[in-house]
């Protein structure tokens, strides 16, 4: 979808005309204009000249937003985004400017208007100079010029609504201006009529007649009309600026330089929008990374919280992915470019969260329809008002009061508002917690949902296969970790990789394997120090005369039907020496998300391709109500099809290329943000942080941001039907309640600060509270009522064998629950079950070769 500026629309029925006029150009399949963001967003075939002329012809201004890929396009495209702000900070100073003026020649207009009422009405003085200039039917005409003297600044100075207003009056597009322009110049031409019937009266001595004009004089409420809507509309800009404060925000986070190494060894710092993709940076202690790019040398800790939301810093060493706008916290970096400009990861952040606040929720087309009509039926109501009280017997100035009022009272703006402020800030909201919505249609669907399917690996589970349990048979486990890891690590099937990497976290030096052998679909063999291993499933071992004893038998049946695969390790003619289990490990988040989404009553079901005890055994671990186990790639979008026939609102969860089909096909695709690209284009939301309980923060964001837009609706259209009908002096005959055209501009400024200020309320939106997940190993310990946690400060640490020598030394402790190591900080977070000495503590670090420098 192209992007464009528009410029000059200040109402909903300015952006229903300009996206009626540019739905005209052929070629244009779809329009959508955000009054909010003063933002259009054309798909079609049409170009932009024709494009742009459409939206001139309506009488405003457009210009295409300029997506540059080359460093110098982007370079002047950020040269036109700075120029853009500070236009919108001019335009913002000159409304100040202009509400000052109003302000100041208003308040002495009201006083010399209704200095008798302050006197008569509150006792209060009236300086005696007034008095003697203004006050009786002989100083009437001084009376009344005097008011038109103090009006014509405040006329001036609020001339846009005069030039916007009749413009678009006269172009048959009338708008909120138009309504302005009509009901000010309506009070200003009868209170010249009044100076010239005064000046007859007084010309001919009929003081009747200049009594009943000098009371008749309405400049007042043209100046308080005028000034008043100035108020409302400084308010609402103000307002709708904190709108888009998440926007913001992330602008700011850009990086605005890089330090790029040269071909010749020499560093050279350049504007960020200049590095190229291939260029070799260097990112610095407490630096931010200008560019997504890929970690060459170095090692660090990078906090990724500004885009993903996630507080903890991350590792990073070579062959890792480093992300624009994060924060390197310790260690220099050598990394290589690969997205650069509008590809990084920032970047696209900022466009999907500006094209969701520019979407549309299919909740405001009534709203938009019934403001393309709403200013000329209003226009039409304040004619037949006046018509009507003139044929009835009233008054011209009691007629042309209430014709005011109606056209000062009605506000489209509120219609307008009610649905993009709610959106934008939603929006904010969701980027701040790291959950992208791509569109106001998918926040509006979130909120139908009653049937989620989750892709299980990668999004259930972690996607790689890790050691979840190991039983050792030989009486020395670490010995025997060693020897399977150096049997299984010439191999390269994913299961062998697990164990190797577990020995890797244990910090374990793997001794040589000769006459290495691979039996396709059985197993692997090799000599360790001249001794024959084998490894593989049960039915290898018993062919190379390694005995299982029927608890072994036992324990392996038992752990296939927990989903996990057991690897078998042993030697010719003796028995079994270990058991290592391998699975998918199922995320921590998932269960917890699971629980959620069923409180919220919504039906979970997984979809995988995996076999069906391994479903079945994650289905039972984590409650889900539903397994369809075994589905083919191509048979996913099939099945979320089959679930939308049976008349159910859903949402796909996945991660894979082979989930695209499905997450498009979706009432609601939701991918997973550390899956591939392809997912993520066909997805509508796009969770940053990978972790399930996110879905649950979009779902209950959808069901908040819809909530606000329905109050905001309501509010507009009670306002406008109670407001119009009491402008119009309905209540008068009955009740003596006629609207002054003064309040009803007050009223008018009002409604629209009151429907942005509702959906401010949205920022206070917190995401799914997250339980705190265990960080130990993955061995299964009793869950304890009573917690105590310390931190040891330990010194000697360099490398991730020695944190791994430490762990597995204070996991070997009875009564403590989980470890979490940190090489940056050099500590060791312990949770524990029961008291356990520092004393004892101090020992066990310093029998593993480490120092002790404090216990907290």
């Amino acid at each position: 979808m192209e992007q464009y500026i528009v410029t000059g629309m200040s109402c909903a029925a300015c952006s229903a005309h300009v996206e009626k006029a540019v739905s005209k150009v052929p070629g244009v399949t779809a329009c959508s204009v955000s009054l909010l963001t003063n933002s259009m967003g054309v798909e079609g075939t049409a170009s932009a000249q024709e494009i742009i002329l459409a939206v001139e012809k309506a009488g405003y201004g457009a210009s295409k937003k300029e997506s540059g890929k080359t460093g110098r396009e982007r370079g002047a495209s950020a040269f036109k985004e700075d120029a853009l702000k500070k236009s919108a900070q001019e335009a913002e100073r000159a409304m100040k400017w202009r509400l000052a003026i109003s302000i100041g020649f208003l308040i002495p207009l009201m006083y010399i208007s209704m200095h008798h009422m302050f006197y008569e009405w509150f006792g209060l003085p009236v300086p005696s100079f007034i008095k003697a200039a203004f006050h009786g039917n002989e100083n009437a005409l001084a009376f009344g010029f005097a008011q038109f003297l103090l009006l014509l600044p405040i006329l001036y100075v609020n001339q846009k609504y005069f030039k916007a207003g009749f413009r678009a009056l006269f172009r048959g597009n009338p708008n909120m201006d138009s309504l302005i322009a009509i009901g000010a110049s309506a009070a200003v031409i009868y209170g010249c009529f009044a100076i010239f019937r005064i000046g007859y009266g007084l010309g001919h001595g009929d003081m009747a007649l200049v009594e009943q004009y000098a009371m008749d004089i309405y400049f007042e409420s043209a100046g308080t009309i005028l000034t008043l809507i100035t108020v409302g509309k400084y308010l609402e800009t103000k307002s709708k600026g904190k709108t888009s404060a998440a926007i913001t925000k992330l602008m700011d986070l850009s990086p605005k330089t890089a330090v790029v190494l040269r071909e010749d060894g020499s560093e050279e710092q350049i504007p960020t929008e200049e590095v190229k993709r291939g260029d070799v940076f260097l990112v610095r202690p407490g630096s931010l990374v200008p560019v997504d790019g890929l970690v060459l040398e170095g090692n660090s800790s990078v906090d990724e919280s500004a885009i993903t939301g996630e507080s903890i810093p991350v590792e990073k060493s070579a062959g890792d992915k480093v992300v624009s706008a994060t924060v390197n916290k310790a260690g220099a970096l050598k990394c290589r470019a690969e997205k650069v400009g509008e590809d990084t990861t920032l970047s696209q952040i900022i466009r999907l969260v500006e094209e969701a606040g520019a979407s549309k929720a299919p909740i405001a087309r009534l709203a938009d329809k019934i403001a393309g009509v709403f200013v000329p039926v209003v226009i039409g109501i304040a004619l037949l008002a006046t018509a009507i009280w003139l044929i009835s017997g009233a008054g011209f100035e009691f007629a042309m009061s209430v014709g005011i009022a109606v056209l000062v009272i009605s506000c489209p703006c509120a219609l307008g508002l009610a649905t993009p402020v709610a959106i934008m800030v939603g929006t904010g909201v969701g980027a701040k917690y790291g959950v992208l919505i791509k569109s106001g249609e998918a926040l509006q669907e979130a909120k139908n949902v009653d049937t989620v399917v989750l892709d299980k690996t990668g999004t259930v589970t972690e996607g790689k296969p890790r050691v979840t349990d190991v039983f050792d048979y030989s009486g020395k486990e670490e010995e025997t970790v060693c020897l399977a890891a150096a049997l299984e690590k010439p191999s390269e099937h994913p299961l062998s990789e697990a164990v190797v990497g577990y020995a890797g976290e244990l910090g374990l030096e793997l001794p040589e394997v000769t006459e290495f052998q691979a039996v396709f679909g059985k197993g692997i063999q090799g000599k360790i120090d001249g001794v024959q291993y084998y490894a593989g499933n049960r039915k290898f071992l018993e062919e190379k005369s390694v005995f299982l004893t029927p608890e072994q038998e036992e324990r392996i049946e038992k752990l296939a039907e927990e989903g996990k695969t057991p690897l078998l390790f042993g030697k010719t003619g003796c028995l079994l020496t270990a058991i290592i289990a391998v699975a998918d490990t199922v995320k921590e988040s998932s269960a917890e998300a699971i629980r959620q989404l069923q409180q919220m009553h919504i039906q979970t079901i997984m979809l995988t391709g995996d076999n069906k005890k391994t479903a079945e055994a994650v289905r039972k671990k984590l409650g889900i109500q539903e397994v369809i186990a075994e589905v083919l790639p191509g048979e996913k979008e099939e099945k979320i099809r089959a679930l939308k026939e049976q008349g159910r609102k859903v949402a796909m969860i996945g991660d894979g290329i082979n989930d695209a089909p499905a997450l498009a096909s979706a009432d609601v695709g939701i991918a997973i943000g550390a899956g591939t690209d392809v997912a993520m284009e066909s997805a509508d939301i796009i969770l940053m942080k990978s972790d399930l309980r996110d879905a649950v923060t979009a779902i209950r964001l959808s069901k908040a941001v819809i909530r606000n837009i329905k109050e905001n609706l309501f509010w507009a259209f009670f306002y406008n039907s109670i407001g119009i009908p009491l402008a119009a002096g309905v209540l008068y005959p009955l009740f003596g309640l006629k609207l002054n055209p003064m309040f009803g501009a007050a009223a008018m400024s009002l409604s629209s600060v009151c429907v942005v200020t509702n959906a401010l309320r949205l920022r206070n939106f917190k995401e799914t509270p997250k339980a705190a997940a265990q960080n130990g190993k993955f061995k299964n310990k009793p869950k304890e009522e009573k917690q105590m946690t310390k931190t040891i400060i330990i010194e000697g640490m360099s490398c991730g064998h020695c944190t791994a020598r430490v762990q597995k030394a204070l996991e070997a402790l009875d009564g403590i629950t989980a470890v979490t190591m940190s090489l940056e900080q050099k500590t060791a977070d312990i949770s524990l079950s029961k008291e356990i000495t520092n004393e004892l503590l101090t020992k066990t670090i310093t029998d593993a070769g480490y120092e002790v420098v404090e216990i907290r």
